[in-house]
């Protein structure tokens, strides 16, 4: 069943009160003890969401999608609506990194893990995302980008309360692994995957798209607590897709009717998990 969502769905305000602990008013240095010190430093690490951003920049992508992508990630972080959900988390801060991905072997790390806490942190990722040059590359590895960036969480400074990967892309999985052992191991790690399957244009013999990719990712790419899927039909509509993703994840949303693994379900999945690879070889051979 396809899931639909719009941004008025997810939008979320809140205030979060804090206070000031008040030192000792004596002169000389304030001391304090180890276990404060490290209870100090966990909270000052701790963020609502550790979220990678997997982008696909296969060249079934054309330029002119890869360019409204990165601008569709740049303005959802700037966004009022973005800044709101970010300010009602329980920490009021995310950590985001954000990598581009084609072949199995080919991933490319654009910003590494960095701290949202507001404005002015969001406009510095939002700038760094754009100022890089756009690039293209050969096959589609879904099952590559969940595996590099599994390992990347460990890398990072920050704790969050969630982990998720969030894979966006414009076909199937024709490169690598397959696509459900991956995210299968990420699931085993208690990471989430969403997904924005890009379908703004009819399947062609030359690009590998397929039918139903919404279905696809759906049944054979996502999974976790609370993991959606946000299809992108319309190129006018692009942006907007991002920003409401974007939303959810940060708001920590979820879906009325869950998505489930295909280990959980009693049928088999409405597209087959390995149509990408099945259409690579009859067209082209291994």
């Amino acid at each position: 069943m396809r899931l639909l969502f719009s941004i008025g769905a997810v939008l979320v305000a809140g205030v979060l009160a804090g206070g000031d602990v008040a030192g000792i008013a004596a002169p000389g240095p304030k001391f304090e003890s180890p276990k404060q010190r490290q209870a100090a430093d966990g909270d000052a690490q701790s963020v609502d969401i550790e979220l990678i951003l997997a982008v696909d920049v296969s060249y079934s992508m054309d330029m002119d999608e890869l360019a409204i992508q990165r601008e569709g990630y740049a303005q959802a972080i700037q966004s009022k609506e973005f800044l709101q959900a970010l300010k009602a988390g329980p920490n009021g801060r995310i950590a985001v990194t954000y990598f581009e991905w084609a072949a199995s072997s080919d991933q490319k790390i654009i910003i590494p893990w960095r701290l949202i806490d507001g404005p002015e942190t969001a406009d510095a990722v939002s700038a760094e995302i754009l100022k890089t040059p756009i690039r293209r590359a050969s096959r589609t590895s879904i099952s590559g980008a969940i595996g590099f960036a599994m390992p990347l969480f460990d890398e990072d400074p920050y704790h969050g309360l969630r982990r998720v990967i969030d894979i966006s892309g414009d076909g199937p999985n024709n490169n690598g692994g397959p696509v459900t052992v991956a995210r299968d191991l990420a699931l085993e790690k208690g990471i989430v995957i969403n997904g924005l399957p890009i379908m703004v244009k009819e399947p062609s013999y030359s690009t590998m798209d397929i039918d139903n990719l919404d279905y696809y990712y759906e049944d054979c790419v996502i999974g976790g607590p609370g993991s959606f899927v946000i299809a992108i039909k319309d190129r006018e509509k692009f942006k907007e897709a991002i920003r409401t993703k974007l939303l959810m994840e940060v708001a920590g949303r979820t879906p009325e009717r869950p998505v489930v693994r295909v280990a959980d379900k009693d049928k088999e999945p409405r597209v087959s998990c390995m149509i990408g690879e099945k259409i690579w070889s009859d067209r082209w051979g291994r």
